[in-house]
């Protein structure tokens, strides 16, 4: 379900989907996934509202998607044997995810 969070970074209402929910000494905070901005971002449980009428019905602008049949990888390090490979990572880098969204931009 899509609700309307208020995203102090972007200083405006946003259509937003809940990824999780944290308790914190203060309140709740809520994970969120901003659909029409393509952001993540975390917001107080009292900046939530819920979406109704029209525009409930607006199409999202962003989508999650994933790279067809792209896998991570990583390079491992054998300090004893002094090498270097590339293979298999369960995680995409921090480096590969900056790196690709240089490439996007």
């Amino acid at each position: 379900q899509v609700y309307v969070v208020f995203s102090e970074e972007l200083k405006c209402w946003c259509r937003a989907l809940v990824e999780s929910v944290r308790c914190q000494a203060d309140g709740y905070q809520l994970s969120c996934f901003l659909v029409d901005y393509a952001k993540y971002c975390s917001v107080p449980s009292e900046n939530i509202r819920v979406l109704t009428g029209a525009f409930a019905k607006i199409p999202h602008r962003a989508k999650k998607c994933r790279l067809h049949c792209t896998k991570p990888l990583t390079l491992h390090i054998d300090y004893c044997e002094n090498t270097a490979k590339i293979g298999p990572a369960k995680r995409w880098d921090t480096a590969a995810i900056q790196h690709f969204r240089k490439l996007l931009e």
